[in-house]
């Protein structure tokens, strides 16, 4: 190909210590303030998708037979203690980890800790 002078393109010198010119530097990585004005007006056209959000208190592996014995006031052990943080899911896909709290006669959950790495389950 043709010498970049040819094309009129200015590209940095990376041959120096520097990796990036400071205006190139400046460019490349918005603060802080602008990703959290990007990201919220990025959003907005997502904000009435509706999602399924799950809480799952435990899980118990159960042969059929022993299903079908259950009746009511039955008990099923979970594989959580008592004061476990529950996982929290969002379409399917883990998000956040909380606490099951009491509001007026329903459950809720308070989110505790949120995971960053995408882990599903």
């Amino acid at each position: 190909m043709a010498d970049n002078e040819d094309k009129g393109v200015d590209f940095p010198d990376l041959s120096e210590e520097g990796s990036l010119p400071e205006k190139a530097e400046a460019e490349a990585e918005p603060s802080a303030a602008e990703d959290q004005q990007h990201s919220a007006a990025d959003l907005e056209a997502v904000f009435d998708v509706p999602v399924n959000v799950s809480a799952i208190l435990g899980k118990a592996h159960i042969e059929v037979s022993d299903l079908l014995k259950l009746g009511r006031g039955a008990v099923v052990e979970l594989d959580r203690k008592v004061g476990e943080a529950i996982d929290i899911y969002v379409n399917d896909r883990l998000v956040a980890r909380g606490e099951v709290v009491i509001v007026e006669d329903r459950l809720g959950v308070t989110m505790t800790e949120i995971i960053k790495s995408g882990i599903s389950g």
